[in-house]
């Protein structure tokens, strides 16, 4: 079973659509999932959501999501200055306004987490679990410099154990590790990462007879179609200036 594991699109269309289409020239993924954070800080909502929905491409709640379709004070983003708290208050308020009561139903329909089973539900077999920050919040920060015991308190919450693998996004920058046989993958960021490389970023998670393959993928894209995006819409040229360089050295967040 191969899966393709997106998150952290954020209302970025033009690099969603080079993730599906790199995706489809591969022609074996048997099934994609979207790990959350759709909306928020590009031009796009809506049309992220369409596509999504028109594709069937299933999926969970990000922090973004989740505020977004409930009219929260915050997006749950964490910010390191003042400047980044104001952008990012900016950028949710442009995000409330834009995004349709349509879009917002399928925001607050979102789930949790997901359980999958890749070799299917008649035996014991390995696990993927689908969150978006961790198992308990969809706001925390799992990042690379976790421990090991974190990441098995995590795994432990769900239940996971030694050839089960669990998937998130949240931080926007990509990592895998495996702790006592268990994957834990952070997929990156489709449309905003901030490990320095602007292309965009996926997973491709394979389970067989042999133990969990993680490959991360990055994809080139019409960056300059969404800056302009950004732009027309009255968006801070922060942002923009963001996707450029990946995150590095930007006071946007």
């Amino acid at each position: 079973m191969r899966y393709a594991l997106i998150s952290d699109i954020h209302a970025n269309l033009a690099a969603l659509d080079a993730v599906l289409a790199d995706i489809g020239r591969r022609g074996d993924v048997d099934a994609i999932y979207h790990l959350g954070d759709l909306v928020g800080y590009s031009a796009e909502p809506n049309e992220v959501v369409h596509r999504l929905r028109e594709r069937a491409i299933a999926g969970v709640t990000g922090n973004y999501d989740s505020t977004v379709a409930t009219g929260y004070a915050h997006c749950g983003c964490r910010s390191e200055s003042p400047r980044q708290e104001e952008l990012a208050h900016v950028g949710y308020q442009y995000t409330l306004d834009a995004t349709t009561s349509e879009t917002k139903r399928y925001l607050l329909a979102l789930p949790f987490s997901l359980d999958l089973r890749p070799l299917g539900g008649h035996a014991s077999g390995p696990r993927l679990v689908l969150v978006h920050g961790t198992p308990t919040l969809n706001t925390v920060y799992w990042t690379e410099d976790r421990t090991d015991e974190f990441c098995l308190k995590m795994a432990a919450h769900v239940g996971l154990k030694q050839g089960d693998a669990i998937a998130f996004g949240h931080t926007h920058k990509p990592w895998r590790r495996v702790v006592e046989g268990i994957h834990f993958v952070n997929t990156g960021s489709v449309g905003r990462p901030k490990d320095g490389n602007w292309h965009a970023c996926y997973v491709l998670l394979d389970f067989g007879e042999d133990a969990a393959r993680v490959q991360h993928v990055r994809v080139p894209y019409d960056i300059e179609r969404t800056i302009a995006g950004v732009r027309a819409a009255g968006l801070p040229e922060e942002f923009g200036d963001f996707l450029r360089c990946g995150g590095r050295a930007t006071v946007s967040s």
